[in-house]
């Protein structure tokens, strides 16, 4: 009886004995992905649950070893990094402990990670995850905002006191990398439309003489919300653009916006629900620096708050009205007036800053338009007519703008030529001879030429696409892969896939991809002069203009030397 009693007890609690395993393993590691920014690359570990986790640092070679307790792997290993210039290669290593899944990380150079825990997103596009940032040392210090610093902001430098300097305008693309921002309704990201509008317009922005872009993010990657701002202040910005694209509940809602910071409450629905997706948008990213800053804001009294920021609410409001009169005329404005609310990327009291939403993702027929090229050429387009108005009638001291009207005078230097003095000052060479009664384009070092003033306004491109892309073939090589093919042209995966109706991301040898890429992201040429040849002739030659081939090169003068190696740009 015992041991019938004993064998009925056995077979009862196999089942349980059975799936022991699969609760000590009750972890996975569904997939790995890079995301290599100008200071950092982060390494995101998607997991089935949260991460139980330890890591270590090894010297010679440098590497950085993670522990995933209880986990098994769902992806492919090793991976090769290319892109990054911290991380070489992710592989697979001998665990400590059974069980134990170990990943040890090889680094080009020695750096000190910082690995936290992400718990899945409210809107379910990502799920537990283990983040590791990975410093690329020191590149270029972000000036801390001290009264020093703010000294060091408005110091001039030669330009400013010739009154050639340049206006300069940060334009911050949404989203990035890790952050998709909002996905539409066929799953197209908010992160790609914004980088592909802030690009446009940056080109708008620097075809304008007297004037010059800063973007503060030119790829796939994360910035910070706080940094965004601190790249603009490192560059002097004389005004911040954020770029955005809306979203809602419901689809319903369409339209464009411009929101201007409000130390109060946000006044309307959307309003309170674009705050709200800018927390969201930090989950994402992995930074909670801008949560418990919001949440020390309302311990501030607003009486402090209003003189701070009061010179940047009144100058973004200016900026935001213009803008929305100029985008009202090729898209259906969602608020004729500007919105106020309290978003950390407009928080610069010392940059008038505005947030831009060029319309609902959520919006089948706007998701629709915000991808399309010629849309976003319009809206490019609007955006620096709204910035040129603004600086034309608020031009700052020192600046190009400021001084348009006035005549100056001009001492020329080695290597300078009429065509690049009348660039630099935003007139004409026919101009510059009618004001000194030149009658050729020769000149003398030390000559001093009239600079004849412009009361003209601005004229921005009319030119449909300021971003020019072209469609080519890619063999697919050995040791090929998606990611590895959308880095070498700095494209996305996604879009790849699209153009080329592919089911899955299993490439076959030989196999041809159509790409399209942005001209300025294909390999550039090299020419070297012949005898006989000057920049007219070489720029037909390779249909590109003359003055392409000065900026690719940096030429201040027009002369060329036989066997001097030119870069030729691809537009």
């Amino acid at each position: 009886m015992i041991s019938r009693f004993l064998s009925s007890m056995a077979l009862a609690m196999l089942p349980i004995l059975l799936m022991f395993p699969t609760f000590a393993l009750a972890n996975a590691l569904e997939g790995l992905r890079v995301w290599p920014s100008p200071d950092e690359t982060r390494v995101v570990i998607d997991l089935k649950s949260e991460a139980d986790y330890s890591y270590f640092s090894l010297s010679g070679p440098s590497r950085i070893v993670v522990d995933l307790k209880n986990t098994t792997l769902k992806t492919k290993l090793p991976m090769n990094v290319t892109d990054s210039p911290v991380l070489s290669k992710i592989r697979k290593s001998s665990p400590p402990s059974k069980g134990t899944y170990r990943l040890v990380f090889e680094l080009k150079k020695s750096s000190t990670p910082q690995i936290f825990k992400l718990s899945p997103t409210p809107g379910g596009q990502y799920g537990h995850r283990l983040v590791i940032d990975l410093p690329h040392g020191k590149t270029s210090s972000q000036p801390k905002a001290t009264a020093s610093s703010s000294k060091t902001a408005v110091s001039r430098d030669a330009s400013e006191l010739r009154g050639t300097a340049d206006i300069i305008v940060a334009i911050d693309a949404g989203h990035g990398g890790e952050d998709p921002g909002s996905i539409g309704p066929t799953k197209k990201y908010e992160k790609h439309v914004t980088l592909s509008v802030s690009k446009k317009l940056a080109a708008q922005i620097d075809a304008i003489p007297g004037m010059k872009a800063v973007l503060t993010r030119r790829g796939d990657y994360f910035v910070n919300l706080n940094k965004r701002s601190e790249i603009a202040r490192k560059n002097k910005a004389h005004l911040l653009v954020s770029i955005h694209a809306d979203a809602f509940r419901t689809p319903q809602p369409r339209g464009a916006s411009v929101f201007v910071l409000n130390t109060r409450r946000a006044n309307t629905e959307i309003a309170r629900w674009v705050e709200n997706h800018e927390q969201q948008s930090e989950l994402l990213g992995g930074a909670g620096e801008v949560l418990s800053k919001n949440t020390n804001d309302r311990n501030v009294s607003q009486t402090l708050l209003d003189l701070q920021f009061s010179h940047s609410q009144k100058e973004g409001y200016k900026v935001a009205t213009k803008i929305l009169k100029e985008m009202g005329k090729v898209a259906h404005l969602h608020k004729k007036e500007p919105v106020n609310a309290s978003l950390a990327v407009l928080k610069s009291p010392d940059i008038p800053s505005v947030l831009v939403e060029t319309g609902f993702i959520s919006n089948p027929a706007e998701e629709r338009l915000l991808t399309t090229r010629s849309h976003q050429d319009k809206l490019a387009r609007a955006l620096a007519k709204a910035i040129v108005q603004y600086f034309e009638a608020n031009p700052p001291e020192g600046t190009l703008f400021a001084n348009r009207g006035q005549q100056k005078k001009h001492t020329v230097k080695r290597g300078e030529s009429l065509s690049v003095i009348a660039q630099n000052y935003g007139t004409s060479v026919s101009a510059i001879k009618s004001a000194n009664s030149l009658k050729s384009t020769s000149l003398a070092v030390g000559q001093t030429l009239v600079i004849p003033g412009s009361s003209a306004p601005v004229k921005v491109s009319t030119k449909v696409n300021t971003v020019e892309t072209k469609t080519i073939i890619h063999t697919v090589a050995k040791g090929d892969y998606l990611g590895k093919v959308a880095n070498k042209y700095k494209v996305y995966v996604g879009d790849i896939k699209r153009e080329n109706n592919l089911k899955s991301d299993v490439l076959k040898l030989g196999q041809k991809l159509k790409i399209t890429v942005s001209l300025k992201d294909l390999p550039l040429r090299k020419h070297k002069v012949q005898r006989g040849e000057f920049l007219g002739k070489i720029a037909s030659k390779y249909g590109v203009t003359v003055q392409s081939i000065r900026e690719a090169n940096k030429l201040r003068s027009d002369s060329l030397a036989v066997g001097q190696v030119l870069l030729i740009p691809n537009k």
